[in-house]
């Protein structure tokens, strides 16, 4: 007999006919049949881009190993497919000679593959069983699939939640019996890494019985508060300490391995330290190798944190657990414009290249450098930003450069560092560059060009390693014409020129819209926000643009309180105004718009009789209504119901 590794559990192979017989049970209580053509059409690419942000975590670790994993079965008509926790396709790479076929069947991102939509098939049986799934040929539900082959399994998190599948689908005639086996073990990668990425500011034990298994796969992973609290463990963690997930939550590091986390760390202060033999709490003698894991890097414990005492070890402000979050891929959100920066940005990244960002004040020039740091070679090194407007000029020196004890009447004792080398190492951001006082211009590019910083007061220079990104919201050229900018230094600092476009020139208004809700009321509650008021968005100019939106959710999110939907009663009553205004200077609209405002209909009836004279011009096709108006097929039944009860 066979036997296949499910969620932690040994499964027999023998039963995977069982569980198809019961997955073809569940579909036709789902009300389907064999030869039903389900609605194929995907969701729209503003949904399918907020799909993706939804699920950022999963995607950004998936994707790498989905990369790995289809350079492995290239060539043998196999697509390799990501999707969410409820089976609709996040990311697909696949056979070009495969394509063709998989796209008759939907094998497309912004599909649904659960079994109600698609009957049995392996990704939605392996969310209904959460166990590894192959669906061969005939055994697949729909009769349409039958010429598929899939290989799925789940992808959880460290609280055994199930958060995505991994699937291999192809050609029946080019099943492989050893797919699975690639497929489970990259899933297993992809939760190994998530898990990381998950707890960082922790101690992260590597364990288990064999020695050679540590570093790999097969090993358990644990993390613990550095005081020693038991914060979460991978899968092949749970299955080796034997114990449920709320189990190992009274559990500290010291209960379940014998050893107080104070010896731990006295363990790595010794010159050459090995491997850890430890007792678990049940009797088994594990090898382990510990880290301690922050926000900033990973660090083996080692003498270097002799001095710092447990409770005071670093932890994270909410602020760098938000900046984390920045990476390019984040900030890309489907607007044309910001797609070419970013693109240009990631050409020039670990190139010495410095980089100027222009653009309006609000246009989140700063986010974006922030995104350039996390994702550069830089990454672990410090960010600093100072913002050359609001510093006093008098001040403005002493921030950048630092200064020596006794520089200056009125300077703290033993002096202070200066950005520029809190910096080294990293990235130096300099916002408002164009603000910076003229004769501190010709200290700074000295600083660039021979790397070396003198303090306030001091005779000796300190060298610097920065990579810089400058920001301004003035024409650089105008202010060297004017004589208020060094051209010298101009021409050094901008490298690579990009500009963020306005928010009232952004086409993913909605995307960004939901990105900043769901920021904003990250501990209070969920909030969507209604159609009527996005429309009154896309009319605003908003000169504040970021920064206003921001401003303008925040409040709008508390006003709604309980309520789940903003709506036009929760918007500040200056935001309303200045939308009156800009309406009483639009000119008239389209003839049709005329009449139905003059006949006293409201947006929401306006919206609806558009809808249905798209539905009336498409013969009542869903799909197509949708395509022409440029939205979901989700949204045409929001807006009517009884469309998904019609028979």
């Amino acid at each position: 007999m066979t036997y296949q590794h499910a969620a932690g559990l040994l499964v027999p192979g023998d039963d995977m006919a069982s569980m198809i017989a019961i997955s073809h049970r569940r579909s036709e209580q789902f009300g389907l049949t064999p030869d039903a053509r389900p609605d194929f059409g995907p969701m729209s690419g503003t949904d399918l881009s907020y799909l993706v942000e939804q699920n950022r975590l999963l995607y950004s670790h998936a994707v790498p190993a989905m990369e790995t994993l289809y350079q492995q079965i290239a060539n043998t008509h196999n697509m390799v497919l990501l999707t969410d926790a409820q089976g609709v396709i996040v990311h697909s790479l696949g056979d070009a000679d495969f394509l063709e076929k998989a796209n008759r069947v939907a094998l497309t991102p912004g599909v649904a593959w659960s079994e109600e939509s698609k009957g049995t098939n392996a990704i939605g049986t392996a969310i209904a069983e959460r166990a590894p799934t192959t669906v061969h040929a005939d055994q697949h539900f729909l009769s349409s699939n039958h010429f598929l082959t899939c290989s799925a399994a789940p992808i959880t998190d460290h609280r055994g939640n199930v958060v995505g599948v991994l699937d291999v689908s192809g050609d029946r005639r080019s099943f492989h019996k050893h797919t699975m086996a690639l497929v489970r073990m990259s899933a297993l990668m992809i939760e190994n890494q998530m898990f990381a990425a998950t707890f960082e500011n922790a101690i992260t034990l590597h364990f288990h019985t064999r020695p050679e298994f540590i570093g790999t796969l097969m090993e358990g992973i644990a993390s613990f508060s550095p005081g020693g609290r038991f914060l979460a463990a991978n899968r092949n963690g749970l299955f080796q300490l034997g114990l449920s997930f709320p189990a190992l939550q009274a559990h500290t590091f010291s209960s379940l391995f014998g050893l107080p986390v104070s010896a731990l760390y006295d363990h790595y202060r010794t010159a050459a330290p090995g491997l850890l033999d430890l007792c678990m709490h049940n009797g088994v003698r594990v090898r382990a190798r510990a880290e301690l894991r922050l926000t900033n890097g990973v660090h083996v414990l080692t003498g270097a944190f002799d001095d710092v005492p447990q409770a005071s070890l670093p932890q994270p402000s909410a602020k760098t657990a938000t900046r984390r979050l920045s990476g390019l891929r984040y900030l890309n959100t489907g607007d044309p414009q910001l797609e070419q920066v970013i693109e240009k940005v990631n050409r020039v990244l670990g190139r010495d290249v410095p980089i100027m960002i222009m653009g309006e004040t609000g246009t989140g020039k700063e986010l974006l450098a922030q995104a350039i740091h996390n994702d550069s070679p830089r990454a672990q090194g410090p960010f600093v930003a100072v913002n050359c407007a609001s510093i006093p000029e008098t001040l403005i020196e002493s921030e950048l450069f630092g200064y020596e004890d006794g520089a200056f009447t009125g300077a703290r004792k033993k002096g202070a560092i200066g950005k520029i080398l809190q910096a080294n190492g990293g990235t130096l951001f300099l916002d408002e560059i164009g603000d910076m006082p003229y004769a501190l211009q010709a200290r700074l590019l000295r600083v660039l060009q021979e790397r070396m910083v003198t303090p306030l007061g001091s005779g000796k220079s300190i060298a610097v390693n920065v990579e810089v990104i400058c920001a301004t919201n003035h024409n650089l050229r105008r202010r060297i014409a004017e004589g208020l900018f060094r051209e010298d230094l101009y021409y050094r600092l901008n490298g690579l020129v990009v500009k963020l476009p306005p928010l009232r020139e952004r086409t993913d208004l909605e995307i960004v819209v939901r990105k900043i809700l769901s920021a904003e009321t990250e501990t209070g509650g969920t909030h969507t926000i209604s159609d009527e008021v996005l429309r009154l968005f896309k009319r605003h100019k908003w000169p504040g643009n970021f920064r206003q939106l921001t401003n303008l959710l925040r409040t709008a999110a508390i006003m709604a309180g309980d309520d789940e939907e903003i709506c036009l009663r929760h918007m500040p009553d200056d935001f309303l105004d200045d939308i009156a205004e800009t309406s009483e200077a639009a000119p008239a609209s389209a003839p049709a718009a005329q009449q139905m405002v003059a006949a006293g209909a409201n947006l929401e009836e306006m919206e609806l009789a558009a809808i249905l004279k798209a539905l009336e011009a498409n013969g009542g096709n869903v799909s197509a209504t949708a395509r022409a108006l440029g939205v979901s097929r989700n949204t045409i039944y929001r807006k009517l119901p009884h469309l998904k009860t019609s028979p």
